[in-house]
């Protein structure tokens, strides 16, 4: 019996029946697919039987990505609230995933998109936000997130009317999101065995959203710890250094976070590719971020006290790769 198959009770091996009537659902649109996504216990980066690493596998969301969740609740609250109207143009920065469901989430509902992005983002982020018809203005890649959060408020200034600004750093759509959502699928997932919970910090919509459920159901008995770059200059796209940022106005750490970890780009880098080579999960570099934050407080932890840590899968590595250009000559 291979070593993987022996870490595995038969249990797990076997069908989830529940998951798989979950996702052979019918649906009306596209948009009735964003969040319940799977918790994918990750044995073989454990220590130690007692503590459990769990990770929600947000890339299984249609976009691809966490983002997903507060794209929605962004332009829905915008419509309910009468400040999105079909004559108005969706507009907001962003690094790439918040730009990919808010294409897939206007084209579904039929709502115009421009995007603001700094032009160093990958390849393969501009070219899906594309595909889906956005319209993209590129900032300095010098300037970072922060670049584009001042070019974006300057074109909305100049056509107040024109635009829908959601302002994804911001809202409190945002957070809500995950409050809604994401944090009532780990406590149905996982229960009174939590523990610990551990995300990236960019826009803090995540941490913010989930931390405030799960304090509300588990108060001290869950830790809420939240993981940002260790330096300005980083290279984990979608996470921000606070310290060197422009600080999002929903970042509140005060009301649920209990612990910060500042994350070398090294050690993030080498804990997405441990999840590939050992889980199976090839995962990008803001989810290494959250691994290795979760690998970090199991190994603080005493020997023989059992743990529940959950992590977030943020996007697949894929989403990182430069892909060959489309053509539109086709030879038969």
């Amino acid at each position: 019996m291979s070593r993987a198959l022996a870490k595995h009770p038969p249990a797990a091996r076997l069908l989830d029946i529940e998951g798989a009537v979950h996702r052979c659902r019918r649906v009306e649109s596209i948009t009735e697919l964003i969040g319940r996504t799977p918790l994918i216990r990750l044995r073989n980066l454990e220590p130690r039987p007692e503590v459990e690493i769990w990770a929600k596998a947000e890339f299984m969301n249609p976009g691809g990505s966490v983002k997903d969740r507060p794209a929605l609740q962004m332009i829905t609250d915008g419509i309910a609230s009468g400040r999105l109207t079909e004559s108005q143009t969706l507009i907001d920065s962003t690094s790439g995933n918040t730009g990919v469901a808010y294409s897939l989430v206007c084209a579904a509902l039929g709502y115009r998109c421009v995007l603001v992005m700094p032009e160093n983002v990958s390849a393969a982020r501009k070219q899906i936000i594309q595909a889906y018809g956005t319209e993209v203005i590129y900032s300095s890649g010098m300037e970072g997130s922060d670049g584009a959060i001042r070019l974006c408020q300057e074109l909305v200034a100049a056509e107040p009317g024109r635009y829908f600004y959601p302002d994804q750093y911001s809202n409190a759509s945002n957070p809500r999101a995950h409050y809604l959502g994401t944090g009532v699928e780990i406590l149905e997932a996982v229960g009174d065995r939590l523990t610990h919970f551990v995300a990236g910090v960019g826009t803090s919509g995540t941490i913010m959203g989930t931390g405030r459920r799960l304090k509300e159901a588990r108060g001290d008995k869950v830790q809420v710890v939240a993981v940002e770059p260790d330096d300005a200059l980083h290279g984990l796209e979608g996470l921000k250094h606070m310290g060197s940022s422009i600080v999002p106005h929903i970042w509140r750490p005060q009301d649920c976070v209990d612990r910060i970890l500042e994350m070398p780009t090294e050690e993030a880098w080498d804990v997405a590719e441990r999840a590939a080579h050992e889980e199976g999960l090839f995962v990008g570099h803001s989810s290494g971020a959250g691994l290795a934050g979760a690998l970090r407080l199991a190994k603080e932890l005493p020997p023989g006290q059992p743990a529940c840590i959950v992590t977030v899968l943020c996007d697949r590595g894929d989403r990182y790769f430069t892909p060959l250009r489309w053509e539109k000559h086709y030879e038969w």
